[in-house]
């Protein structure tokens, strides 16, 4: 079944727009299924573009990579929060995406993926980074979600509200 926005005014064709909503949020929230039974979930992420991926860590254990590892695929969305219009409208970009998650192994790629994260997530990023050491990272469960779908939408022009955070 394929569903497309309806409101047309809203949709957000361009994908570059649609990635830098993802570069600029810092949390995205992801369902799985496992057995017919949804599963909800947020995660802070980095977002490398060149990769079209998600990269984020999480305990080695729990219900998430349970219901990944039985079912990698995922829907997910990032939101801009603008808040309420003086037309008491609400002012909000969101990206929707697919994709399937997998679990990272190779130390090389945990050490992209943590730059990535890092370097979305935080202020000071290479005080941060010089802190991992690899012994560390090396038993640091980390998840990639390679996308292969994007859509999205937006009501009023983000550049004149203030993010709300």
């Amino acid at each position: 079944m394929s569903f497309h926005v309806r409101r047309k005014d809203r949709e957000i064709t361009d994908p570059a727009e649609l990635k830098q909503v993802l570069k600029t949020t810092k949390y995205v929230t992801i369902a799985l299924s496992m057995d017919n039974e949804p599963y909800l979930v947020s995660l802070s992420h980095g977002y490398d573009e060149a990769k079209n991926c998600l990269y984020f860590h999480c305990a080695p254990e729990g219900k998430k990579l349970v219901y990944a590892k039985a079912n990698n695929k995922v829907w997910g969305q990032a939101v801009l929060d603008y808040g309420v219009t003086d037309e008491c409208d609400y002012a909000y970009t969101c990206v929707q995406f697919f994709g399937r998650l997998h679990l990272i192994e190779a130390l090389s790629e945990k050490q992209h993926a943590i730059e990535v994260l890092v370097r979305q997530l935080s202020d000071n990023p290479e005080a941060k980074l010089a802190k991992i050491k690899p012994e560390k990272l090396e038993r640091t469960t980390m998840g990639r979600i390679d996308i292969e779908y994007l859509s999205g939408k937006k009501h009023q022009n983000p550049k004149e509200l203030p993010l709300k955070r």
